[in-house]
């Protein structure tokens, strides 16, 4: 199992970012699609976390409990219970009442926050080395 972390996260064994200089964000593959194994991880991770970052940001403003901004009160057990059931009560509700007009919210903050993101990370050089050559493999793999 591995995390997905943006350019701002080490690469790491269990973190896989995306790689450095390598179009990255979706846009940038709308007129012509991957053309090596880098760009087609980049793009294929950029697919992933903007799906796991619309799905929180969908939580988040459907149920205040998960984007409250405060520290929380319950144990990391009672959180993940609470996470599931505001997925099973998200899927619920949008079979009930399909209205796209909180994704769409989302989607535009998202598209917002993309235009502004700025980049820094450190380097622990035995740790990045293994997480680049798992990236490599995978990347090479696809």
């Amino acid at each position: 199992k591995y995390y997905l972390g943006d350019a701002g996260f080490m690469l790491k064994s269990t973190i896989l970012t995306p790689y450095r200089g390598v179009r990255y964000h979706l846009k940038e593959y709308t007129r012509r699609g991957p053309q090596n194994a880098r760009e087609l991880f980049n793009h294929r991770h950029s697919s992933l976390r903007n799906v796991i970052e619309r799905t929180f940001g969908v939580l988040k403003k459907r149920f205040p409990i998960i984007g409250s901004g405060t520290e929380p009160h319950y144990g990391l057990e009672t959180m993940t219970n609470i996470i599931l059931a505001c997925c099973i009560l998200h899927n619920f509700l949008r079979g009930v009442d399909n209205d796209d007009s909180l994704l769409d919210e989302v989607d535009n903050e998202l598209n917002e926050r993309e235009e502004h993101d700025g980049t820094s990370s450190q380097v622990r050089e035995e740790d990045h080395r293994i997480g680049s050559s798992i990236r490599d493999c995978i990347a090479d793999q696809m």
